[in-house]
């Protein structure tokens, strides 16, 4: 089923529909959207990194979760599969997915599914219409980014497992420019725009077009997923890095937020909840740009900012706590709204190997033998 999933947009499978082997599934994945290839023109993916997705779902037998959701980035213009880091995005379709795939029964009205999210191993709850027990994604509910309206998918995350702040320290120097390293759902590093020599208002292309911009910003991502406890993040998606700069729109800050090399023309689920805990830590370099109502740094209750972007905003609402004097912050919740919409279901014809074979239960080179199909 391809869905579009937030400012993303993906190809959902279930798990038992893919190979168990992981190196056979990428390899299947691979050739399904149709890399490596920059136009992607053999496959479903659409030629940059947000439409190069897919969302692998299970049944779940968990008192903590009801299903399963790992994700899986696909590489564009290189045959490579990660699963190091997590999509917030995609996740706004897998409670829909997991419905109109039978995994759980929809209620009469709203449906609440529990996810757990392999990447990571956190925890989201994702709450929908269901009218009739079927999933409606017909709704008055925007999203900048995403032209229309659709249903609002809401999505909670419980208190994270990991520390807000990875390197311990509230501020790091790396590669000579000032940055607050953050983990509330996936690693950032906030830097303040004009510590790059740029404003952080230039359109994404251009960004990306600066060299002297990429080999800086390559320089801190290699030291920050050192200092983060990532390691070598050469062949990673993360860290991703957050230049941040006055709101233009009466919002709390403007991003440009790189994945890793391309500039996100909006931003991500969980980069944007790293940006919004990481404004509201006392000393962080957010607070040098940022535009925040009284009270909403440091201690407080839960607090809703709007993050602007390239193409919009997004509203997200984060509280963070406190605790014994020279504690280190935490967050205690964070919550979102988004959209889905099912685009189509039904079968894939993946491009034939042009190395080994896949496993003899899946014959994939000869056009007539099945094709992937759906349940």
């Amino acid at each position: 089923m391809l869905l579009r999933g937030g400012t993303s947009k993906g190809a959902y499978f279930l798990a038992e529909d893919l190979p168990a082997d992981p190196s056979s599934r990428d390899d299947l994945l691979l050739r399904v959207m149709g890399s490596p290839d920059p136009t992607q023109i053999d496959g479903l993916g659409g030629a940059h990194p947000l439409t190069s997705k897919v969302a692998v779902v299970g049944a779940l037998a968990d008192p903590e979760a009801d299903v399963d959701y790992l994700f899986l980035q696909i590489g564009v213009d290189a045959a490579e599969v990660s699963d190091r880091q997590n999509c917030g995005n995609l996740l706004a379709g897998v409670g829909p997915f997991a419905v109109e795939r039978g995994l759980l029964a929809a209620g009469d009205g709203r449906t609440s599914v529990r996810i757990r999210m392999l990447n990571t191993g956190d925890h989201a709850i994702a709450t929908f219409p269901t009218p009739g027990g079927r999933v409606d994604y017909t709704g008055s509910a925007g999203i900048s980014g995403v032209p229309g309206t659709a249903a609002p998918v809401v999505i909670e995350f419980p208190m994270g497992r990991r520390p807000l702040l990875p390197t311990g320290k509230v501020r790091d120097a790396l590669a000579g420019a000032p940055v607050t390293c953050v983990d509330n759902g996936i690693p950032t590093v906030l830097i303040a725009a004009s510590a790059l020599k740029v404003t952080g208002y230039e359109d994404p292309g251009d960004l990306e077009g600066d060299p002297a911009l990429a080999g800086r910003l390559r320089e801190i991502r290699l030291e920050a997923g050192h200092l983060m406890g990532l390691g070598d993040v050469e062949g990673s998606t993360v860290p991703k890095l957050s230049l941040l700069a006055a709101p233009l729109h009466g919002g709390a800050v403007m991003t440009r937020t790189f994945i890793p090399v391309r500039c996100h023309t909006s931003i991500g689920v969980l980069g944007a909840a790293s940006v919004a805990a990481g404004l509201r830590i006392e000393g962080g370099v957010g607070q040098d740009v940022a535009r925040l109502p009284e009270g909403h740094v440091g201690r407080g209750g839960a607090a809703r900012l709007r993050i602007e972007h390239p193409t919009g905003f997004l509203d997200i609402e984060t509280s963070i706590e406190y605790g014994a004097e020279g504690a280190a912050p935490v967050v205690r919740r964070t919550a979102v709204v988004r959209t889905a919409r099912k685009i189509f279901d039904g079968t894939v014809f993946p491009r034939s190997t042009d190395t080994a074979p896949l496993p003899a239960r899946h014959s994939w080179t000869d056009p007539r033998t099945p094709p992937l199909r759906r349940r």
